[in-house]
């Protein structure tokens, strides 16, 4: 069981998968729970927003198994499709509401993450043009 650049990519995109269901369902039953009420305090909560999307876009267009563009638009589209729906759960919940400023930082932070994979996806491509000479 030795090193193999296929075995890493194996596992980078199994923990992406992983990372795609666990924040999601962190978000919508942490959330749920009472401690989660002014967990984070403002400005910082906005930090967090973008944090937790940032990610969770990276990991969406990674686990897609979609190269370019298109990995890059689920990872963006899921992203905020899950800020839109933590959103619309927190309407219901006590203590909490839904915040435009919270979906917004929700979105930058999908953009930063679809940033980094766009980097990737580039990095990766002038790699293989590079290794192929």
């Amino acid at each position: 069981m030795g090193f193999s650049l296929r075995r890493v990519q194996r596992v980078a995109r199994w923990l992406a998968v992983a990372l795609t269901l666990a924040v999601p369902l962190a978000l919508w039953i942490g959330g749920a729970q009472p401690f989660a009420v002014g967990l984070v305090p403002a400005p910082w909560d906005k930090l967090a927003h973008m944090a937790v999307y940032a990610v969770l876009s990276c990991a969406i267009g990674f686990a897609s198994g979609r190269r370019g563009v298109s990995a890059m638009v689920i990872g963006f589209t899921g992203a905020l499709l899950v800020g839109a729906l933590d959103e619309a759960s927190q309407m219901r919940l006590p203590g909490r509401s839904a915040d435009i400023d919270d979906l917004v930082a929700d979105a930058v932070g999908a953009a930063l993450g679809t940033t980094v994979l766009a980097v990737r996806i580039r990095l990766r491509e002038w790699v293989a043009s590079h290794t192929a000479q």
